[in-house]
């Protein structure tokens, strides 16, 4: 038997068990719920004869003799009353009226008249002034002929002087029970049937579009044995990326029209400094305002360099999915590497960079791109930090999690920016040249952390500056073989 075949009965086998468990409580249920719904029929009978007979009662004697005739009549009596599958012709209600001292008075059987009732449960509890009921079989140790008796009691001057017990064989309404639980059956079979049809018709429908069917037969093919976990991460893996092309596709143009919407203002503002350069060089001035009118000119077209590639980068980031060829990456010679790079940045403005290396820790990811965003991060906080300040990188790890914390001492980020630092295109002014970046930088970050499958903050430090923590998963250190 193939895998395939296996897997399907093992699901099958767990719904049939299911099913079979709550059709064994589903039938258990039954019989009970008919004694309960029998009994609130005699209770209600039981309490009518009592009624009847007090009507009825001389000088305190209780007479039930009017019952007689009735009785004798109704049992002689036949009809013909279909009561949904089961079909009724006699009456079966036994009824006897007892004295206070419990000796019947009546029965409506005529068997037990003149005996002593009293020690039976329904005339005992009654004439105690409390619910009197029982279930007695009329052939020991015979389930089948038990009969139901319940108890009311026969009142003269709030005093009681005898009980009336209603009574009704357990075999009259058990034909019901077998009625309800042979249907219960079938509905449980009928939905054992349609579960199966729907398990057929997804699969065909649902699973083979899906490609699971030839997943799992690679799968079989490259492994020794078989593991259901790690098909089913298979299966989520496909409906997963299958989902993502979906919303891609679906949001595509919305993003397409966003990012058009957004590149046309920011470039207005340089376009428009480089037209009016451009039209003003058309006049005769002199030298030296020339040489600075064409100096707006460069730095505006490199402005406008800088946003076209930063943005083509950003876009292409954020296409990807997953990484290509994720790699272990020792943080502590790539921090070294790049904290001597922004020193020699930061000298330019008398910043101090400063590297301070808790514990080694290694992640897998893409080294370019964590590179790019750790001096993304270093090169804002040079930005924002005054002369002769120091930007303080630092390395360590908490639980399962690598942090790299990067702090500036300049002034901060102001309340209404906190939400926005992360967004395209938002950036502020720089302290010392009071100009504005792309505003993709953060942004790029971000990207870059969420693909690594970590989180990036930035707030400001409770003693003054701005602290930016870049969380990414902890990769247990590789074990380096020996030669």
């Amino acid at each position: 038997m193939s895998k395939r075949n296996r897997i399907f009965l093992g699901i099958l086998a767990a719904y049939l068990i299911g099913v079979a468990a709550l059709l064994y409580n589903q039938l258990a249920e039954i019989d009970p719920r008919y004694r309960e719904s029998a009994e609130d029929s005699l209770v209600e009978t039981s309490q009518l004869l009592s009624t009847i007979i007090e009507q009825n009662i001389i000088d305190g004697i209780v007479r039930p003799e009017i019952l007689k005739p009735v009785f004798q009549n109704l049992y002689a009596k036949r009809f013909s009353a279909k009561i949904f599958s089961v079909e009724k012709s006699q009456v079966e209600l036994r009824v006897y009226v007892t004295d206070k001292a419990g000796r019947v008075l009546f029965d409506s059987t005529g068997k037990d008249e003149g005996a002593d009732y009293s020690q039976w449960r329904d005339v005992a509890s009654t004439l105690n002034g409390q619910y009197g009921a029982r279930s007695t079989a009329d052939i020991e140790n015979d389930d089948r002929t038990t009969v139901m008796y319940v108890g009311a009691p026969i009142r003269f001057n709030n005093e009681t002087i005898g009980v009336v017990s209603v009574a009704k064989p357990v075999q009259s309404f058990g034909q019901y029970v077998q009625a309800a639980r042979k249907k219960t059956v079938l509905v449980g079979v009928y939905s054992v049937a349609a579960v199966i049809v729907l398990v057929l018709i997804l699969s065909v429908w649902l699973v083979r579009p899906f490609g699971l069917i030839t997943d799992y037969v690679r799968y079989v093919r490259a492994q020794r044995s078989f593991s259901l976990p790690r098909l089913s991460r298979r299966a989520l893996g496909a409906i997963g990326a299958a989902y993502d092309e979906m919303r891609d596709a679906l949001a595509g143009r919305n993003y397409v029209a966003d990012y058009v919407q957004t590149l046309t203002h920011e470039l207005k503002s340089p376009l428009s400094a480089i037209r009016g350069a451009a039209e003003l060089l058309q006049e005769p001035m002199p030298k030296a305002d020339r040489q600075r009118f064409l100096g707006n000119i460069t730095r505006e077209t490199q402005r406008v360099q800088e946003l076209v590639d930063h943005m083509l980068e950003l876009a292409a980031l954020e296409t990807r999915r997953q990484l290509d060829n994720p790699a272990p990456i020792f943080l502590k010679p790539l921090l070294e590497e790049i904290a001597a790079s922004a020193a020699a940045v930061g000298s330019t403005r008398q910043v101090k960079v400063q590297l301070e290396i808790q514990q080694e820790a290694c992640i897998e990811g893409d080294i370019f791109l964590i590179r790019r965003a750790v001096t993304n991060l270093i090169d804002n906080a040079i930005d924002f930090s005054p002369a002769g300040a120091t930007v303080s990188i630092t390395l360590g790890t908490m639980h399962k999690t690598v942090q790299i914390q990067v702090r500036d001492k300049g002034p901060g980020i102001p309340e209404y920016a906190e939400e926005k630092v992360f967004e395209k295109f938002f950036s502020l002014a720089r302290p010392h040249s009071k100009k504005k970046s792309t505003g993709l930088g953060l942004a790029f970050v971000k990207e870059i952390v969420e693909l690594h499958r970590g989180r990036v903050s930035l707030k400001n430090a409770l003693d003054g500056g701005a602290l930016a923590i870049l969380s990414l998963p902890l990769l247990p250190t590789p074990t380096v073989a020996a030669h």
